[in-house]
């Protein structure tokens, strides 16, 4: 199954957040057999939110992983596109700064904060690459970004063994510990169809992010991936050409094309 297959549409996929936002936390922590909480810890540890630094946490959520990055010092914003989910979050965590948004449309200015994060929610969105893009928009310049996100295991057996999971055992808990089943068969769907880490760390360095790298957690079934925004003026306008070429293309549909020249972007730092 395709990416294309799932038909993300934003108002469908926030409509089913909003059905699940209830139960989500208990859900994903008895769906996960534990581990949440520890690619939660993994994540913080990688942003590493310093005292006053200021935080993106897209598709946050209840807020659960945004609270952990307000408890080391940072002025957390926490993004999501579902109301429901908003909603609960403000009632569990009333330090934080809650905004209703789409990762693909950033409502923030440029060079805004000094890390963001998304935790499991890349694959929900439609255009996964332009969300990168409004990442590293609203990035200050040496600024990071970390991505938490279910991933593919290297050895063959365990990806048979989760296959199986996804598609035969995941449901029938679902059905029993969430209060929309089929929202999480949808999300076996798309852990399916998501691609490999080497693809994502591609899509990191073709927007521009540098110094891009990844490390598996639990075998490999979740992929914990780091970038940086680049320093360097004349990168960030290698940068913002690429930008710019691949608005072009989804407007009018042709090939992006950028001024020929040495882009430094290409190359992990």
């Amino acid at each position: 199954m395709s990416r294309a297959d799932l038909n993300k549409r934003p108002d469908e996929v926030a409509a089913m957040f909003d059905d699940v936002a209830a139960k989500y936390d208990l859900t994903n922590d008895i769906l996960s057999a534990g581990n949440a909480p520890l690619w939660r810890v993994a994540t913080v540890r990688a942003v590493d939110p310093q005292p006053g630094e200021k935080v993106l946490d897209i598709a946050a959520g209840t807020g659960t992983s945004s609270a952990a990055f307000a408890k080391k010092g940072a002025d957390v914003t926490a993004l999501d596109l579902s109301a429901g989910m908003i909603r609960v979050g403000r009632e569990r965590h009333p330090e934080i700064t809650f905004v209703e948004g789409d990762a693909e449309h950033l409502p923030f200015d440029d060079d805004t904060f000094d890390a963001v994060s998304i935790s499991f929610g890349l694959r929900n969105v439609n255009d996964p690459q332009q969300a990168l893009v409004e990442m590293l928009r609203v990035l200050k310049p040496g600024g990071r970004v970390v991505i938490c996100e279910f991933s593919t295991p290297p050895l063959a057996l365990l990806r048979f063994g989760y296959g199986t999971y996804l598609k035969r055992v995941l449901p029938g808990v679902a059905k029993l510990s969430s209060s929309n089943p089929a929202a999480y068969r949808y999300l076996a769907e798309s852990i399916d169809a998501w691609p490999e880490q080497q693809v994502l760390s591609q899509w990191l360095r073709g927007v521009g992010f540098t110094m891009v790298a990844y490390r598996n957690l639990t075998a490999g079934i979740v992929a914990l991936h780091r970038g940086r925004k680049p320093v360097a003026g004349t990168v960030r306008a290698s940068v913002a050409r690429r930008a710019k070429a691949r608005r072009d293309h989804q407007v009018t549909g042709e090939q992006p094309r950028v001024q020929p020249g040495t882009d430094a972007a290409d190359h992990d730092g």
